[in-house]
Order: structure tokens, then C-alpha cells, then sequence
């Protein structure tokens, strides 16, 4: 087999491929006699049906087959041989002239850049920290209360305010059209939680049981109710009822009624804070990652193969879909998705993946097992039956490959934090957890 290689423009190269004609033919004959051996045709027995009559039928799809494998063979032996690192599938044509007794193919493809990296001490990196402060932890604690509180009916004279329940009737109509979800009766919602649109809680606010109102309602453009998003429509509600809001005290049953080992205050705060320190070193982590993989990819010169891109771009059109088919949007797996909303998230991926495997090959920066073990045990320790989280991790290579991979973009992280300049800043705990 002879091979050229041509260079077409960047990443993209040509290889031409010979294969002896006789050698395609050989192969065929010996598949089709394999095949004559089990196949079954009416009016035959099986493993007698002649050899003329077994070609006539699967000849075409024999030789086809044969000549992909042997092209794909050919196309894996040169492109190894040349020590080319091919990007995607090749796009393999014949070739009409050929030297007598063969067959002559061309081969289009990519082959993965070369990645520079400049230097790293010049790079600029914002790294953050957060404290758990007793103010997170209050906060946290507010928030479980209100997820165990009560309701008692408050004085018939009371006028509804935030964290009340409003047991109302409403009914809305567009030019004096009523519209599909615009009506409902002994409706309940909680005062400022957000549940209805703004004007809405503005109108119910300061009402009494018993009361009637009318008032304006403009639906937001973006509002996912597509018939009335952008109009507006008059409202007239009801109000029915209104409960106060009871937050249960925090004590030594609070704690119990959460699973708390040490049921006491004190043991509640303290698994609170341990929680709230885990949470706040993933996403600490997770950011101070992110700004690193920023400054790595600005430092970092490549060209990108475009067939990398374009089965990155297919993966993510497949996440929207299977994320719309979980929605419930009917006939979503062939939604029409336009490829270029994910070509610029795409290309990115592709440059950091091939960035940070430039990185990890260089510095040697692989995950070792002990680190992975470390990872996952620091995972498995908040459940309750870490030894159980473990070996689920380890029995399946998927999961494992996953954690690698973090382990992985882990040392990259570490790496570059002690190259560059490092910037620290402590951000409020609210501002990490994008709180208000």
C-alpha cells in the first residue's frame, strides 16, 4: 500500500490510499463462502445454496462492507504510520484513475493542532474565599423553619401581609375576554415567596377577608404563558382567607424533626455549618476553577479542528433536546435547534479540552489513585452510609471516569494558581451562593 500526505489548509490533510483489487475480491469470496455456509433462501437447504445465487443476493453488501473495512484498515495503518493524530472520521472518496490492478481512495480529515502555552506567570487569577459566618447559618436556619411552618386563620379584620396565606378567587380578562388559566377559585399562595406575578401580591397585600378589588395585571413579555405574554389584563380577586404564618421555635425538637444526631441547638447549628463548609468548598472550588481554565485558554495558541467542534455541537443540540423531552415538550427529540446557538460554547470546549490535555501531558498533571480515592471518600462522607456511596463510585467505570476527570481539573487548578499571579478576594457568603 503507497501513501502521500498533503497538507490542505491548517488542520485539514489529504492521504491517497492504494488497495490491490485482488485482495478486495479475495476477502469478498471468502465472506460470501462463510456466508453460504448459514444462510437461508427458499427452495434451499441450508448450507446448500449455490454459490451464484448467494453472490447475486448479498454480493453488493458483501463488497461494500469489505471495502470500508479495508479502506478504514488501510486509512488506521498510514494514518499510524505517519504518527498522525486524526480528529473526527475521514471523509474517504474513490478515486476514478488508479494504476492498473487498484483501487485509489482519497482521504480527507483534521489532525488535532499543536497547542502552545505561553508563559503563566504572566497570567492573572482571581482566586475567592467565603466564610461561613452565624449570619449564613441563621439564614439557613430561616429557611428550614419556614419549610416546616404552619398557618392559623388570623382576625377577620387583618389586613394581608408577607409570609400571610391568601386563599383568594380570581378571574382576569383581555379585552373583556376571558383567557385560558385566567380564572380560579379558593386559589392559595404565600405572600411574598414570589409565586404570583408582582401586581398581583400588590393588589392582595393590605386586603382583609371578605374583600373584593379590581386592578391592572401587565403580563412580562418573556412570560411563559405564550396567549397573553407582553398584554394586559384586568384582574378583579377575592380575598377568602388569610392564615398567618406560624415558624416553628428553634430548639431541641426542630433538631430532632431534622435527623440531628446531637439533637440540641447547638448540634443543629454546628451540622448546619459543617454543611454549609462543604457546599461553600465545591463552589469555591468550582469558581476559582473556572477563573483558572479563563486565564489558561487566553494564554494558549491552537487552531480547532472543525470536526471536533461540529460533534461538540451535536452533543450539546442533544442535551437541549433530551432537557426539553424531561420538560415535557412533545415530539422534542426532533425539535428544530439551530446549530450556531452552540457553536461559540462548543469551540470553547473543545479549546479548553484541548488546552488542559496539552497541560496535563506536559506537567504530567494525570489523576493518581490515591487522589481519586481522597475525592470520593469526600464525597461519600455527608451521606449516611458513606461505605456504601464509595463502592457505588467504584462499580461503575463511568461514575470513576467522571471523578478522574474532576481530579484531573483539579491539579490543572493548582497548577496554574502556583504559576500565576494570584489575586485573593473574600466574597460574601450570600454573593457565593448567588443570594440576595
Amino acid at each position: 500500500m503507497a501513501v502521500t500526505v498533503e497538507t490542505l489548509e491548517k488542520l485539514e490533510r489529504k492521504m491517497t490510499l492504494t488497495l490491490p483489487v485482488g485482495a478486495v475480491q479475495s476477502e469478498v469470496e471468502s465472506r460470501l463462502k462463510k456466508l453460504a455456509r448459514t444462510v437461508k433462501m427458499d427452495g434451499f437447504r441450508p448450507g446448500k445454496v449455490p454459490m451464484n445465487v448467494v453472490a447475486q443476493r448479498y454480493g453488493y453488501s458483501v463488497h461494500y462492507e469489505v471495502m470500508n473495512d479495508k479502506v478504514g484498515e488501510a486509512f488506521a495503518s498510514a494514518a499510524n504510520e505517519a504518527k498522525l493524530r486524526v480528529a473526527g472520521q475521514p471523509k474517504i472518496t474513490e478515486k476514478e484513475s488508479a494504476p492498473e490492478g487498484e483501487m485509489a481512495f482519497d482521504a480527507v480529515f483534521e489532525v488535532f493542532p499543536e497547542v502552545k502555552i505561553g508563559d503563566l506567570s504572566t497570567a492573572e487569577v482571581e482566586k475567592v474565599d467565603t466564610e461561613v459566618t452565624d449570619a449564613a447559618i441563621d439564614k439557613t436556619l430561616d429557611i428550614l423553619r419556614k419549610q416546616r411552618r404552619t398557618f392559623g386563620l388570623r382576625a377577620h379584620d387583618a389586613p394581608a401581609q408577607d409570609g400571610d396565606r391568601a386563599t383568594v378567587d380570581f378571574e382576569g380578562k383581555i379585552d373583556g375576554e376571558p383567557f385560558s388559566g385566567g380564572k380560579a377559585a379558593d386559589y392559595q399562595f404565600i405572600l411574598g415567596d414570589g409565586q404570583m406575578l408582582k401586581e398581583f401580591e400588590e393588589a392582595t397585600r393590605g386586603m382583609k377577608t371578605g374583600e373584593s378589588k379590581t386592578f391592572q395585571l401587565a403580563f412580562p413579555a418573556d412570560y411563559h404563558g405564550k396567549d397573553v405574554a407582553g398584554k394586559t389584563a384586568d384582574f378583579m380577586v377575592t380575598v377568602k382567607k388569610i392564615e398567618a404564618a406560624k415558624l416553628p421555635e428553634v430548639n431541641e425538637a426542630l433538631a430532632k424533626s431534622l435527623g440531628i444526631a446531637d439533637a440540641t441547638v447547638e448540634g443543629l447549628r454546628s451540622d448546619i455549618r459543617k454543611n454549609l463548609e462543604r457546599e461553600v468548598k465545591f463552589r469555591v472550588l468550582a469558581r476559582n476553577k473556572q477563573a483558572v481554565m479563563d486565564a489558561l485558554v487566553s494564554k494558549a495558541e491552537l487552531d480547532l479542528p472543525k470536526a471536533s467542534v461540529q460533534a461538540e455541537v451535536g452533543r450539546l443540540i442533544e442535551g437541549a433536546r433530551a432537557d426539553l423531552k424531561q420538560r415535557g415538550i412533545k415530539d422534542a427529540e426532533n425539535a428544530p435547534i439551530p446549530e450556531d446557538l452552540f457553536t461559540a460554547q462548543a469551540e470553547r470546549r473543545v479549546r479548553l479540552g484541548l488546552v488542559v490535555a496539552e497541560l496535563v501531558r506536559a506537567q504530567q498533571l494525570q489523576a493518581k489513585p490515591e487522589q481519586i480515592k481522597a475525592h470520593i471518600e469526600e464525597l461519600s462522607s455527608s451521606y449516611e452510609k458513606p461505605a456504601e456511596v464509595v463502592r457505588w463510585y467504584y462499580g461503575d467505570q463511568q461514575r470513576m471516569a467522571e471523578v478522574e476527570g474532576v481530579v484531573i481539573e483539579n491539579n490543572v487548578t493548582s497548577f496554574v494558581m502556583g504559576k500565576a499571579k494570584v489575586n485573593a478576594k473574600t466574597i460574601s457568603f450570600d454573593d457565593l451562593m448567588g443570594q440576595s
